[in-house]
């Protein structure tokens, strides 16, 4: 039964549901954040002009001079990789350990768009599955302290006129007959459900799965800071099975089909801080892997802060889910905001009976929202319907806790959608919060122990 809440009374200050206060989930915060170590880089120093990189000429790139550089200064026991000011072209890059690749202002690393650059296949994830794909842009695996940094721009290149074409939607300039993950992305999904080892999930270029710009394989403390990143083929960022993660002061500005800003998948001890976030998916998407895969690694993405970062245009601005079958615990999320037409939810947790997982303990307080489309706080636990996957999974989501949260345009204040006949989503509370211009009030079904202390809708205290 859905219940519509408009208005009433008040409750005591907020207690989480394992006798937590909100108070004491903060200062966990401040542990959490100790346990996040920075890459430390020696003084050396290698400039990829050192190694054949030029600037300027499309017709020269770049990634093999790049790969050199990195690669000399790796085996020289570590150091700063340079790129000077001006725009080099490139293929895909691979980082290694003890190495930071330091983009001076003014400096460009552009990316082609031809495929052929792009295979043979890399071991990754792809929409949460296990698979060999086409290599990201900027790859690195079982790297230990690395660092993408500096005040350059890092540009995937991506356009209705290639990368973004390939998701299969007329809107972003695909055409009939052209390759695109129409073909990929159903094999893949059959690779998932069937459990065919993931040394056979060989996706080539035919298969038409477009390459994230980052992605950071089972890496040890790991710093991005400063760079724009712009016009992903797929998802911006995207770390996978890391540890120690900092991303700070990073610009994300990419509009185009899943270009998702940020997803720490099955990562442990992430601090995303100073961010803004203008995409055409969510912002930030925490992730643990999708159904099947997602279970037999069993690891949860967990101790993750979001701070001071400001989102725009996206399906969500910190997102838990969908990928994830692993789990996830422990969200701290304050002092952020955002705003924007095309903003369609602030928290936002998505998963299914397809997924299974606990997803607890987020916390977030002093989130300042000038609009949204949808949700201030959304949980949907039959996120995709169509997903075609077995559905003896049923999710939970429980201590989820909002305070200090003000909204001034929305459609609903808090939009809960569980399982029909159970109750999997439970101890929620909003606290000490104000969303105005709410059209629709509450929504909650499937859901217990839903509660609001000084939540004000529209100017009236809500029950």
């Amino acid at each position: 039964m859905k219940k519509i809440i408009l208005l009433a009374g008040i409750l005591p200050a907020v207690v989480c549901a394992n006798g937590q206060t909100m108070k004491e989930a903060w200062q966990q915060a401040a542990v959490v954040e100790k346990n996040i170590g920075l890459p430390v880089f020696k003084a050396q120093q290698v400039a990829i002009t050192a190694f054949g990189a030029v600037a300027g000429n499309p017709a020269q790139l770049n990634h093999k001079a790049i790969d050199s550089a990195i690669t000399a200064c790796s085996s020289g026991g570590g150091g700063t990789v340079t790129v000077p000011p001006g725009v080099f072209y490139t293929g895909p890059i691979t980082l290694k350990s003890n190495v930071n690749l330091h983009l001076e202002e003014g400096a460009v690393l552009k990316f082609t768009t031809e495929a052929k650059y792009y295979f043979p296949a890399t071991l990754t994830r792809w929409e949460g599955i296990d698979c060999y794909n086409a290599r990201p842009l900027i790859y690195a695996y079982k790297a230990v302290n690395v660092g993408i940094t500096g005040k350059g721009t890092i540009d995937g290149s991506a356009s209705n006129s290639d990368w973004w074409a390939k998701c299969g939607a007329v809107k972003y300039g695909y055409k009939e007959g052209q390759i695109s993950q129409r073909t990929g992305r159903p094999k893949l999904l059959e690779f998932e459900q069937s459990k065919t080892p993931v040394e056979a999930r060989i996706m080539t270029e035919e298969d038409g799965l477009r390459p994230q710009l980052i992605n950071l394989y089972e890496c040890t403390r790991v710093l991005i800071e400063n760079v724009k990143l712009t016009n992903s083929p797929f998802w911006v960022i995207h770390p996978l099975l890391c540890d120690q993660l900092t991303v700070r002061n990073v610009n994300v500005l990419s509009h185009g089909p899943n270009s998702d800003g940020c997803d720490p998948e099955s990562c442990s001890n992430v601090l995303i801080e100073g961010c803004t976030f203008d995409t055409g998916d969510d912002c930030i998407a925490i992730k643990s892997g999708r159904n099947n895969d997602g279970r037999r690694w069993n690891r949860p993405s967990e101790n993750i802060i979001v701070r001071r970062c400001k989102m725009k245009d996206g399906h969500g601005g910190v997102v838990i889910g969908s990928e994830i079958s692993g789990g996830y615990k422990n969200l701290y999320v304050e002092n952020c905001e955002m705003d924007s037409p095309e903003l369609e939810r602030v928290i936002r947790i998505k998963t299914s009976a397809c997924r299974g997982g606990i997803v607890e303990n987020v916390f977030v307080r002093n989130v300042k929202v000038g609009q949204c489309k949808e949700a201030v706080l959304k949980i949907n636990l039959v996120y995709d319907p169509r997903e075609q996957c077995q559905r003896d999974f049923p999710p939970t989501v429980r201590n989820v806790h909002l305070e200090n949260v003000t909204s001034e345009k929305s459609r609903y204040g808090v939009l809960i959608t569980g399982l029909e006949g159970l109750e999997n989503v439970y101890d929620v509370s909003v606290s000490s919060s104000s969303f105005n211009g709410v059209e629709k009030g509450n929504s909650i079904s499937g859901a217990r122990n839903v509660k609001y202390a000084n939540l004000y809708i529209n100017g009236q205290l809500t029950e």
